[in-house]
Parts: C-alpha cells; structure tokens; sequence
C-alpha cells in the first residue's frame, strides 16, 4: 500500500490553491468548510472565489504564482490546466517538504484527495489509489444513497454516550461491549423514524439511567 490514510487536522493552517478555475473552486470550498485560512493565486478567478474574495472569506492574489507563495503554506493545492506550471508547483513543495497535491495528478503528488461521503461529522473516504477516479465516484454515490441523516445523529448520539461515561470515570476499555450492544440494538432504526421512546428504551437496556434523549442532549439540542 502505497498512501497511508489520515485525517488532517487544517484548522486556522495557511492553505494555498493554486488556479481559479472550477477545480479550484472547488478545492478552496473544501478547504473553507475544513476550517483552513485560504490564499488563491491566479491571473483569474471564478465569479464564486471573485465574491468569496470581496467577502475577505479568502486572500486572492491577482496574478501569475510565484516560488515564494508557498513559503508561510501548511498546505498546497496545484489546480491549473498548465501541465508545466503544476510540476513546478510539486517540485517547490517537494523542496520544502510541503504537503502537496496537483489535481489529477497522482504521480506528482505526496498526498491525493479521497471521495468523500459527509452526513455532518461522519465522513466516510474513498480511494482507488489514483488508479480510477471514475470508480471512486461510483462508490461515493453508492454510499451516499445508503447512510443518511439518521447515521449522522447516531454518531452524534454515541459521541454523547462516550463523554458522560468517560466523565463517570468508567475504563475506555468497558466501553466497547456497551457500543456494540448499542449498535446491534434497534436504536438506528428508531433514530430513522423519530421515535424518541424507542431510543430511550434502548438506551436504558444498554446503559440503565440518566442516558435517556434529555439527559444526554439537555434545552434545545436534542438532534432527532
């Protein structure tokens, strides 16, 4: 295996793409919506990065790239249709140990770009290696038909369940065969069909008392 999977963290983290066009777009929404304090250069820009600039969500550089825009960069983004331009994009990044990623371009990059299937804070990444794209979007819309919003409040759900067990000073250890009750019980099933009862009554099996929708999610934060 040649890529190791990770999550990046790239909160407040100095992000550079490299071109203005579609591609480009899209990577710096990605890049936005991750947290990431992002610069855009590029002679031209897309009407959605030319608003997101006026709008100071991004820094935009009206011009050609240049050797030293990746200096104070966490990360970089090649995304131009200049086959040239790009490779020299890697090769700057390469030489200072940059994270870097040309779009389309596997064998130029120290880091590709998975498909991603998002329902709030569960992400599922898929990857082929480089070696299919088009495959990898046919799992991404395959995936993406099969978990919906009620995947999303269960791990919502369960990330509330681990931090109060955790705050009673339980072992992460015991842990395990609690979740795995859970997650074989009829709790994704009620969670799909808004039956609250339902979900308290498997709560309780599984955890005993104060682990009911309103103990776990106090006012108005109850995600069903």
């Amino acid at each position: 295996m040649r890529y190791y999977p990770v999550n990046l963290d790239i909160k407040k983290k100095r992000c550079l793409v490299v071109g203005g066009g579609a591609v480009g777009t899209r990577k710096v929404k990605t890049l936005l919506d991750c947290g990431a304090i992002v610069t855009v250069v590029s002679p031209f820009a897309t009407e959605k990065l030319e608003k997101m600039a006026q709008k100071k969500e991004i820094i935009w550089h009206k011009r050609a790239y240049e050797s030293s825009d990746i200096n104070d960069a966490f990360l970089i983004i090649g995304a131009t249709d200049d086959e040239s331009l790009n490779v020299r994009i890697s090769t700057d990044a390469q030489k200072q140990n940059k994270l870097c990623n040309i779009a389309d371009r596997p064998e130029v990059c120290n880091f590709i770009l998975p498909a991603i299937v998002q329902k709030e804070d569960l992400i599922i990444a898929i990857s082929t290696s480089g070696q299919s794209p088009a495959f990898a979007k046919k799992l991404r819309k395959e995936l993406d038909k099969q978990f919906g919003h009620e995947h999303a409040v269960l791990l919502k759900l369960m990330g509330a369940v681990r931090k109060k067990l955790l705050a009673a000073e339980h072992e992460p250890e015991v842990h395990k065969p609690i979740f795995e009750k859970l997650l074989r019980s009829n709790l994704l099933q009620y969670i799909r069909s808004k039956d609250l009862d339902g979900i308290n009554a498997e709560l309780s099996r599984a955890l005993g008392i104060g682990y009911r929708i309103e103990d776990l999610f106090p006012g108005n934060q109850n995600p069903i």
